[in-house]
């Protein structure tokens, strides 16, 4: 059991953490606006666990203008897709340990 605890990721352990990194394992990109909407929660909230996420290198950005307005997309790395999905697969794990 301890194995699987040292699996799990203390940067996942929010839930906004988590949802990010949920939608970013499953779609290419999502920007700003669509995470925010998606995850309901403020721009500052956002922002923040985003940067957390950026500085564990789990996830990058690109801005970019679209119709002369700023747009931020952000994209999970393989570092980011490969450390969510230890940790999905210890918490099964700890599900599935009876």
């Amino acid at each position: 059991m301890r194995e699987l605890l040292n699996d799990l990721d203390k940067a996942f352990e929010n839930k906004v953490r988590m949802g990010i990194m949920s939608a970013l394992y499953v779609n290419e990109y999502l920007d700003f606006s669509t995470l925010k909407n998606l995850l309901g929660v403020t721009d500052g909230n956002l922002a923040s666990h985003l940067k957390a996420l950026e500085k564990r290198e789990y996830l990058v950005f690109k801005k970019e203008f679209l119709n002369r307005k700023p747009n931020t997309k952000y994209y999970a790395t393989k570092t980011g897709k490969d450390a969510f999905k230890k940790h999905i697969g210890a918490i099964e794990k700890l599900l599935n340990n009876k």
